[in-house]
């Protein structure tokens, strides 16, 4: 069945996938790396989303060569209640970027607590999103996505799409330390996949999640919405990591306000949320 997943996401993405990805990152004798990733595991496992992604998102990528060899902060804004807009941007980079990335993917703390899926997650690249995980990956030259709203961007209620909640200024720390370019992306699409109405917080407590919005339909099932992947220009930032969270957050503006304008520009040139 590995195999048969292999092949499918070959003919998909090209048969010489496999080729050009091969040594992009060490692995120990269990066939990963330091943080579990797995190249053999995600070439198996990444068809579905690979399927998705061009038959049920029927994604459309725009500025995509502007992302730069080596270390890179990818800095995206995020929505939808379900992680799609992340699968989907790493499945962008792995099947349309030349040459082609795997990305890594900072995710929420209490992720690795969720049984298999943690497991999963990590085998495909995704790793929990503390400082000393990204400086390490950044060192060793690798592309990191970065959703700087965090939960507030996942929860928002369909009255609030496309209006950009908060940056953290983790990521400007990282990007300043390590003298990483920034990519920032506007996705379109994600935030009528799944339009939640309300957020039951007592069921999420109770379920253990940040969130549990609803839709008019019930829980979050991603709608077949089409998605629209805008790549921006590089930003380069000098300055300290240390320095005072004012002076951070007039760059970390810099990163919102051209997010927001991509987007603006992005939902002015669409003609249609389904097609």
């Amino acid at each position: 069945m590995k195999q048969g997943l292999r092949k499918w996401t070959l003919s998909m993405a090209g048969g010489d996938l496999d080729e050009r990805l091969e040594g992009s990152r060490p692995q120990n004798e269990y066939g990963v790396d330091p943080w579990g990733y797995s190249l053999d595991y995600t070439l198996s496992a990444v068809g579905p989303f690979l399927w998705l992604y061009k038959h049920y998102f029927r994604v459309e990528t725009f500025g995509i060569d502007k992302v730069p060899a080596g270390r890179v902060l990818l800095i995206s804004n995020h929505s939808g209640q379900l992680p799609v807009d992340g699968a989907m941007i790493g499945v962008a980079m792995l099947s349309e970027a030349n040459p082609p990335r795997a990305i890594r993917s900072m995710v929420e703390k209490w992720v690795p607590s969720l049984p298999f899926v943690s497991t999963f997650f990590a085998r495909m690249g995704q790793v929990v999103g503390t400082p000393e995980n990204c400086r390490q990956l950044l060192e060793k030259d690798e592309a990191i996505l970065v959703f700087p709203e965090g939960i507030k961007g996942i929860s928002k209620l369909y009255p609030q799409r496309y209006q950009l909640q908060e940056f953290g200024l983790g990521f400007m720390r990282l990007a300043l330390e390590t003298n990483t370019p920034i990519i920032p992306i506007a996705v379109i699409g994600g935030e009528e996949q799944a339009p939640a109405i309300v957020n039951v917080k007592p069921l999420a407590k109770l379920l253990g999640f940040p969130v549990m919005p609803l839709t008019p339909y019930g829980p979050p099932f991603p709608l077949p919405v089409k998605y629209r992947l805008h790549f921006g220009e590089p930003l380069f930032f000098t300055g300290r990591a240390d320095d005072d969270d004012s002076e951070l957050e007039k760059k970390v503006k810099v990163v919102r306000a051209a997010i927001q304008s991509m987007i603006e520009q992005g939902l002015k040139d669409r003609k249609a949320v389904f097609w």
